[in-house]
C-alpha cells in the first residue's frame, strides 16, 4: 500500500494553476505528458521546479507528473515549485518547517494590474495636449 501512495496538491502563480502528483520513485519528471526538459527549456525554471526537494534532500525519492495550464512559462514553473511544496507537506508533514523557511508554501500574491478606463494601461496615460 505505501508503494502505490500518491501525493496530489494544487500550486497557483499569476494566472498559472498547476496540479501536481507525487509518487514515491527515483525521481522522473512529466510536465502535460512530455519530460521537463522538452517543456521548460531554461535551466533556470527546471531549477526553480527543483527548489522544494533541494530543500529537503529528497532529491531523487519522488516520481512528479503534473499538469499545468494558463499564463506563461516563468508563473507555470513558480505554480509548479508551490504544488511540489504542498504535497510534500502532504506526504511528510515534519517538511514543513525547512519549506516555509524557504518561502515555498506562501502563494505569491502579485498579479497583474487592471488596465484603468481612460488611460492606455494600467499606469501609462494617454499623451497630454495643452492645445
Amino acid at each position: 500500500m505505501a508503494d502505490e501512495a500518491k501525493y496530489n496538491a494544487t500550486g497557483r502563480r499569476k494566472e498559472a494553476s498547476a496540479r501536481v502528483t507525487l509518487t514515491p520513485g527515483k525521481g522522473e519528471f512529466t510536465v502535460n505528458k512530455r519530460p521537463v526538459e522538452n517543456y521548460f527549456t531554461r535551466e533556470t525554471l527546471r531549477m526553480i521546479i527543483q527548489q522544494p526537494f533541494k530543500a529537503c534532500d529528497l532529491t531523487d525519492k519522488y516520481d512528479v507528473k503534473v499538469n499545468v495550464c494558463g499564463s506563461g512559462l516563468s508563473a507555470q514553473a513558480g505554480a509548479i515549485r508551490h504544488g511540489i511544496a504542498r504535497a510534500l507537506i502532504i506526504a511528510d508533514e515534519s517538511l514543513r518547517p525547512r519549506l516555509k523557511k524557504g518561502g515555498f508554501l506562501t502563494r505569491d500574491p502579485r498579479m497583474k494590474e487592471r488596465k484603468k478606463y481612460g488611460q492606455k494601461g494600467a499606469r501609462k496615460k494617454f499623451q497630454f495636449s495643452k492645445r
